[in-house]
């Protein structure tokens, strides 16, 4: 099978050609561990101490990513093999060793005062290469408490990750569902897998059968579940004033340096454009021909599955065609990678399941596949050839220290790339069915990249500014909130079914406050720079190339404005909606003519 063949294998061997080659690198970590302890207490001494602090750390961070990523991919290949499971479990205890060890390095650098750091930046020119790393540690120094203070903080991070445990054991382990019957009338037990297969059944007696089978379950605990949401949402405030924030969302934002007007501004441009949403529903309910449209008629297939087969070599060619636009370097080097080992492609058994982009400093980046011959796996090795490349111009173009991008713009580099495959598909296929298939699918992404997302941002921001205007986040006014919310968003087409309004119980990402965000911000971003791409050419493609090859070398709003993108505008996203309305035009027109 191909799945055996080594040209269809990644070439872990670019890592460390023996197993006794990754032992030797792993006994110079615990050395170098040494030599970095040997710092503590002098970090700030003087510039010359400073250098050689940074300087030391960054060698054992970049050799311990090195041998911790070897060990992980090992094991990804197959996670039935205990030697590899040894091998993971040591690189995992040394990482924890690692950050131990050196979790004195930016305390004593914050105890310094600014103005003796900045002296020390003005004499030591061997400083520069960490400027955006100090710059960042001085704009962070306000929000860092005493050094007692920050050790109660970290001592209380177990009791800071309870609600999320809670609602993870509930939802993952205690829930249970009732069966239902499926399309053959078979009795099936509903689980948070089968659900998502049972929303895209084409029999709408499953479909609520299922949605009300899990949404009843939820209502049986829906007191414990608010509760253990709104002790989140109290202690994602409780951080944000103890770091003096000014809010919980301004805190969460702060990370990533974005202004909360980023995070409003998208939230009103698609209020502003829900009109796109509630066509799209009509459009849905006349296609499914229903009287009403329910809750649970929202996933159900509007365009009949296309059998479309692509084996890998086939989508493989496919990608680099649609990534033409992005230049010659860009298709040599991913060129390059196809053939040369960044890739793992078909499932076997004891492989890690999924897709994932990954690999260390100083050596090519790697791709974790479990190819299908489908059309959405030709998009998942477009979305990770983007991640790829990103680390590929990343890590060749800067120093370690700011080799490594945010999830901020992660998704930006993934996602153009699928925007350019879509926009060559729907340029290139002529038959009716797949067009009217792809359409629908990108309809589909949109309503769920964006539109979606945007909802949830705006119930965590009403539920975090409720609570700390001192409401009590009761199962009641969560299921209100949510429910008009879904009111608003789906539209006059929509019966908003009750059992909906608990939807806001089983979102694992409310309990990593205001993440949801990033969804919305990178679709608009890849769609605005893809559109630039096809549209200008030469300078657009020149921007993007300079924003994947500055890493992690500032914050996420300048690299993309390098890129020539400005999240800080409505722009961006409105052009999106924009290009929904568009999709949708034309797929009222080819359904209208069917």
């Amino acid at each position: 099978m191909a799945g055996n063949d080594k040209g269809y294998k990644w070439k872990l061997e670019d890592i460390y050609a023996s197993d006794d080659l990754w032992e030797k690198d792993f006994k110079q970590v615990e050395r170098l561990l040494q030599e970095v302890a040997g710092c503590r207490g002098k970090v700030g001494q003087s510039a010359q101490t400073l250098l050689e602090t940074l300087a030391a750390n960054e060698r054992l961070q970049m050799l311990n990513e090195k041998v911790y990523t070897y060990a992980s991919m090992r094991q990804d290949e197959d996670n039935t093999d205990a030697a590899y499971q040894a091998l993971k479990d040591r690189a995992a205890g040394l990482s924890a060793k690692v950050h131990a060890a050196t979790a004195f390095i930016v305390p004593e650098i914050l105890a310094m005062p600014v103005e003796t750091l900045q002296s020390y930046r003005r004499q030591e020119p061997g400083l520069a290469a960490y400027s955006f790393f100090l710059d960042e540690l001085i704009r962070e120094k306000p929000h860092v408490l005493s050094e007692a203070e920050e050790q109660i903080i970290a001592r209380s991070s177990e009791i800071n990750q309870a609600p999320g445990k809670i609602f993870r054991m509930l939802n993952n382990a205690d829930m249970t569902f009732p069966n239902i019957k499926d399309e053959q009338g078979k009795e099936v037990a509903v689980t948070h897998g089968s659900y998502q297969k049972f929303m895209f059944s084409s029999s709408r007696r499953v479909r609520e059968d299922a949605f009300k089978a899990l949404y009843g379950s939820y209502d049986s605990h829906k007191n414990t579940f608010a509760a253990t949401l709104s002790s989140s949402v109290k202690k994602d405030i409780f951080l944000a004033g103890v770091r003096k924030h000014e809010s919980a969302l301004s805190a969460a934002l702060f990370a990533d340096n974005v202004p909360p007007e980023v995070y409003d501004n998208l939230i009103e441009t698609v209020r502003s454009n829900l009109g796109l949403m509630h066509r799209y529903m009509a459009l849905r309910k006349k296609l499914l021909g229903v009287d009403e449209l329910h809750m649970y008629d929202v996933y159900a297939p509007l365009v009949k599955d296309v059998h479309w087969e692509i084996p890998y070599p086939e989508a493989v060619e496919l990608v680099k065609e649609a990534l033409a636009p992005l230049g010659e370097d860009y298709v040599n080097t991913m060129t390059e990678g196809f053939n040369s080992g960044w890739v793992d492609v078909y499932e076997r058994k004891g492989k890690t399941s999924g897709a994932y982009s990954w690999g260390p400093y100083g050596v090519h980046p790697y791709i974790l596949m479990n190819y299908q011959d489908n059309l959405h796996s030709v998009f998942t090795l477009a979305h990770e050839m983007g991640h790829a490349m990103h680390s590929y111009y990343s890590y060749k173009e800067q120093p370690y220290v700011n080799a490594h991008y945010s999830i901020f713009t992660a998704e930006v580099a993934s996602t153009v790339n699928e925007a350019l495959l879509m926009k060559h598909l729907l340029n290139t296929v002529t038959d009716k069915e797949k067009k009217l298939y792809l359409i629908n699918h990108y309809l589909e992404q949109i309503r769920g990249t964006l539109i979606r997302q945007v909802m949830f941002a705006e119930f965590e921001k009403i539920i975090h500014q409720k609570a700390e205007d001192g409401e009590a986040l009761t199962a009641e006014l969560l299921s209100e909130i949510y429910h008009r919310l879904n009111v608003d968003y789906y539209g006059p087409e929509m019966v908003v079914d009750k059992e909906i309004d608990l939807e806001w119980a089983r979102i694992p990402h409310f309990y990593n406050a205001f993440y949801v965000y990033k969804y919305a911000t990178g679709i608009s971003a890849a769609t605005f720079l893809s559109q630039k791409i096809v549209e200008e050419g030469e300078p657009a493609v020149k921007r993007y190339i300079e924003f994947l090859k500055s890493g992690g070398s500032d914050y996420p709003l300048n690299l993309l404005k390098k890129a020539g993108v400005d999240m800080t505008s409505a722009q961006p996203v409105q052009d999106t909606l924009d290009l929904f309305a568009r999709l949708l035009e034309e797929m009222e027109n080819l359904t209208d003519n069917r």
